[in-house]
């Protein structure tokens, strides 16, 4: 297992990846006429379709890498490719089009429920974090690692579920200003961790960049 300090970092990388915030906007526009009860389960819906997902590349994850015969260091300098464009896209204030595009936004609007796409997939649970679960899985093969990464997944879905539920008052309190200065925040947070996750990916494919 893990020095615990790793499980805090994960923690932090994951929230940041899921970026709950992020998803108020859209949140509310999807779901806007929705009455509060209906909301509420649209909420609950989405943050366990994160849950299912994150938890199935905790377990599965591995598995995944052997079959494709992709190495974890080739899958680490790809997923922090991936997490540093979301990141260049949150610090500019864009569209981040590796999430969800617009169109998939666009036809979400006619679909009766929203909460499993794009909500869930892959707006919050998209390959930022999945690449990101899967990263430090494979950090140490012990049952005791695996079983407390599984846990830092629900304490995180449990807090993106409570800040869906509070959308409409954290959206009404921030605005769409305080919004975009939070994201921005997170997205420099994601560009540390990227680059983080690739170098290291770097260092295992070409040992003599460590010299």
């Amino acid at each position: 297992m893990e020095h615990w300090s790793e499980y805090t970092r994960f923690i932090t990388a994951l929230f940041v990846i899921l970026d709950p915030l992020a998803a108020v906007p859209l949140f509310l526009g999807l779901t806007h006429g929705l009455a509060p009860r209906e909301r509420a389960r649209v909420v609950a819906i989405t943050a366990f379709t994160v849950m299912i997902v994150l938890v199935t590349a905790a377990l599965l994850g591995d598995a995944l890498l052997r079959v494709m015969g992709t190495s974890l260091a080739s899958f680490r300098v790809g997923g922090g490719i991936v997490l540093l464009l979301m990141a260049l896209a949150m610090l500019r204030g864009q569209p981040d089009l590796v999430r969800s595009t617009p169109a998939e936004e666009a036809a979400a609007e006619e679909r009766e429920s929203v909460a499993v796409v794009p909500l869930g997939i892959p707006l919050l649970a998209g390959p930022g974090a999945i690449s990101t679960v899967i990263i430090e899985v494979d950090r140490s093969g012990g049952a005791s690692h695996r079983t407390v990464t599984v846990l830092c997944i629900l304490g995180v879905c449990a807090v993106l579920w409570l800040a869906l539920r509070l959308a409409v008052p954290i959206g009404a309190r921030l605005g769409h200003i305080g919004l975009n200065i939070i994201n921005r925040l997170f997205g420099l947070i994601l560009t540390a961790i990227a680059v983080e996750i690739m170098a290291n990916g770097l260092l295992a494919l070409f040992p003599a960049l460590g010299r």
